[in-house]
C-alpha cells in the first residue's frame, strides 16, 4: 500500500484519532492534534496494516500509532502497540504471513496510566526465524477489538549466521519535523529497503527540548514545512508533554513502515530530557522551563521513553537502558547509557570523572570479557574521541586537552585499559548524537594515553535533525578521522541532505565485517571490512 495524501482537515481528524482519542470521559496521555500549512502525508500504518484503520470508530477500538519490536533474543522479542481507549494488546504470532496457524498471547491493558501503550514479550519462539505478529487491542468486555496491524521479526540466530544491522540516532530535531511535502522522513524508508536484521538507536530519539514551527525559512526562497502538534509546540515539562513528542515521530509513515518490519535496540541520549543534562542539574538559565529540576524531568522522560519503547525493563540491569543482546556466534551487542550516571558538566578536567558509572563500567568490561561471540559491537551514544562542549564544560567524554585522561577520559582509560589487559578482541564502538558520519581509527601510537588496543568508532546520523560538524578530535586516544562526511553550514536542513545512517554487514562464514556509512538515500558514502583479529 503506498502513503496516500490527505487534506488539512483529513490530518487535523487523523491526529485526533492518532495520537490520543476520547475514552471512557478520558483523553489518552500524549495526545496530539496535528497542523499543517502544507499538503498532509497519511497518518496510517502503510504496509504495516492488515487492513485500512478507520480514523475514528467509537464501537471499538484503534491502534493509533502502529506496530515495534524490539529486545529480541534466540527465543523471543517485544511486541508494542497503543491504543486509543482502555483495551486489551492481543498479538497473534505465525511464521506464515496468512496466519493460518497462528498462537494468540494475551497481553497487557492499555490504559491512560500507560499513556495507552502496551507491550508484551513473545517466548516460546524458535532461533533464527522470521516471526510474523499481528496486533488488535480487544475491548475490556471481550465483545469488540480494533483492526488489525502487522509487523515481523527474526529471532536471533544462534550459529554462523550471515548479520545485517544498521544504526543512527537524533530525529525531530533543530525545527526540523515532519514535512509532509517532501514525503516525510523519508530516510526510514531508505533504511527499510536495506533489509536488516536489527536496528541500533544510538540516543535521541526525540526532541523534547526543541519547539517546532510550522514554517522554516530556507536558502534561496525556499520553505519548510512541518506537521506541528500541541506538545510539540513548546518544550515538554509534564509526562503527557513527553509522551507527545514521541508520539509525533509515529506520525510519520515511513517510521512506522520500518518499526513495523525491523526490530531494535533503543537507547536514550540528552533530548530525550534536555540538552546536554546530567543527574542534579537545575536548569536555572532556562527561562521557557517552569520545573527547574532537571532529576524530575528526567524521571517523567524515563517513564515515557519505556512507555514508547519496545524495551523489556526487567532486562536491563537495575532496570534502566544499558543491557546486552546475543546475535548468533558473530555479534553481540552492549547497549550503553552514558546520560543517566554522568557527573557534571564541569571545565575542570583535573580531577576523574563519570560517564558510565563505576557500576555500568565494570559491567561492560566483564560483559566484554564473558563474550564469545566474535565482533563486540558497543552501541554507545555519545562518541568517544569528539569534543562535545556544553559552554564552559564539557558534554561529553573527551576534554579537548592533550596529555594524560583527566575528567570523564579517566574513566574510559580504565575500561580501555582492562579489555586490553583481558586480551578481548574485535571491539567497535557505533554511535551517532553529532549530526554527521565518520569513521575513527584509535590506536596507541598516535595516543598520550597508550595501554589499550586499537579500535574502530564509526559516527551516523542524523535521521531528520540539523547536520553540524566536525567536531574536533582529542589526541588522548589517538583517534584520526579516516572519513568525514559533514555539512558546509551549521543546522543544515534535511532538504539539503547530509542525513546519515550507517550500516554492518558481518559474513557468517569467514567473521568479516564490512561498515557502509550511507546517506538518506542509502547510498553508500565511504566503506571499510575488517578481518577478525584470533
Amino acid at each position: 500500500m503506498t502513503a496516500s495524501h490527505h487534506n488539512r482537515r483529513t490530518l487535523l481528524k487523523a491526529g485526533l484519532t492518532g495520537a490520543g482519542a476520547v475514552a471512557g470521559g478520558l483523553l489518552l496521555p500524549g495526545t496530539a492534534t496535528a497542523t499543517t500549512t502544507g499538503t498532509a502525508a497519511a497518518t496510517t500504518t502503510g504496509t504495516a496494516t492488515a487492513d485500512p484503520v478507520p480514523l475514528l470508530r467509537r464501537d471499538r477500538p484503534v491502534l493509533t500509532h502502529g506496530v515495534q519490536s524490539g529486545d529480541v533474543t534466540t527465543g523471543s522479542g517485544i511486541v508494542w502497540s497503543r491504543a486509543d481507549r482502555p483495551s486489551r494488546l492481543i498479538v497473534e504470532v505465525s511464521r506464515d504471513p496468512s496466519f493460518r496457524r497462528a498462537r494468540r498471547v494475551r497481553g497487557p491493558v492499555m490504559s491512560p496510566e500507560t499513556g495507552g501503550t502496551g507491550k508484551v514479550r513473545v517466548a516460546g519462539l524458535l532461533p533464527g526465524t522470521e516471526v510474523h505478529y499481528r496486533v488488535t487491542a480487544e475491548s475490556l468486555d471481550g465483545r469488540t477489538c480494533s483492526e488489525a496491524v502487522t509487523g515481523r521479526f527474526a529471532t536471533a540466530p544462534i550459529g554462523r549466521s550471515d548479520v545485517r544491522l544498521l544504526w543512527s540516532g537524533d530525529v525531530a530535531g533543530q525545527n526540523w519535523g515532519i514535512n509532509p511535502e517532501r514525503g516525510g522522513m523519508t530516510i526510514y524508508r531508505a533504511m527499510a529497503d536495506r533489509r536488516p536484521d536489527l536496528f541500533l538507536h544510538c540516543g535521541d530519539t526525540v526532541y523534547a527540548d526543541a519547539p517546532l514551527t510550522e514554517t522554516v525559512a530556507l536558502p534561496g526562497g525556499r520553505v519548510w514545512r512541518n506537521i506541528v502538534t500541541p506538545e510539540k509546540s513548546k518544550v515538554a515539562e509534564t509526562l503527557d508533554e513527553y509522551r507527545g513528542q514521541f508520539a509525533y515521530n509515529l506520525l510519520d509513515d515511513n517510521l512506522k513502515r520500518f518499526t513495523a518490519n525491523v526490530p531494535a535496540y533503543v537507547q536514550w541520549d540528552d533530548h530525550e530530557v534536555v540538552n546536554n543534562w546530567y543527574p542534579g542539574e537545575i536548569l536555572n538559565d532556562r527561562p521557557e522551563y517552569t520545573e527547574k529540576r532537571v532529576d524530575v524531568l528526567a524521571a517523567r522522560a524515563f517513564q515515557a521513553f519505556h512507555e514508547w519503547h519496545p524495551i523489556d525493563r526487567r532486562q536491563a540491569v537495575d532496570g534502566r537502558v544499558y543491557r546486552n543482546f546475543r546475535h548468533g556466534s558473530r555479534a553481540e551487542v552492549f547497549v550503553l547509557d552514558m546520560r543517566t550516571y554522568k557527573d557534571a558538566n564541569t571545565a575542570d578536567q583535573t580531577k576523574p570523572g563519570r560517564i558510565l558509572g563505576d557500576r555500568q563500567a565494570r559491567w561492560l568490561v566483564d560483559a566484554l570479557d564473558r563474550s564469545t561471540a566474535t565482533w563486540k559491537i558497543v552501541q554507545a551514544d555519545l562518541p568517544i574521541g569528539l569534543t562535545v562542549p556544553d559552554g564552559k564544560g564539557i558534554e561529553g567524554v573527551a576534554n579537548g586537552l592533550p596529555g594524560a585522561p583527566g575528567g570523564r577520559e579517566t574513566e574510559l582509560a580504565w575500561v580501555l585499559r582492562e579489555i586490553a589487559r583481558r586480551r578481548v578482541r574485535n571491539v567497535v564502538w557505533l554511535t551517532a548524537d553529532v549530526h554527521y558520519t565518520a569513521a575513527h581509527h584509535y590506536s596507541p601510537d598516535r595516543a598520550s594515553f597508550t595501554d589499550f588496543d586499537p579500535f574502530w568508532e564509526f559516527v551516523s546520523g542524523p535521521l531528520n535533525a540539523g547536520a553540524f560538524g566536525p567536531n574536533t578530535l582529542d589526541p588522548t586516544f589517538g583517534p584520526e578521522a579516516v572519513f568525514v562526511h559533514a555539512p558546509p553550514a551549521a543546522n543544515t536542513s534535511p532538504a539539503d541532505g547530509f542525513q546519515h545512517f550507517g550500516e554492518v554487514n558481518i559474513d557468517g562464514r569467514s567473521g568479516a565485517l564490512t561498515v557502509d556509512l550511507r546517506d538518506a538515500t542509502g547510498a553508500s558514502l565511504w566503506s571499510k571490512t575488517l578481518q577478525p583479529q584470533r
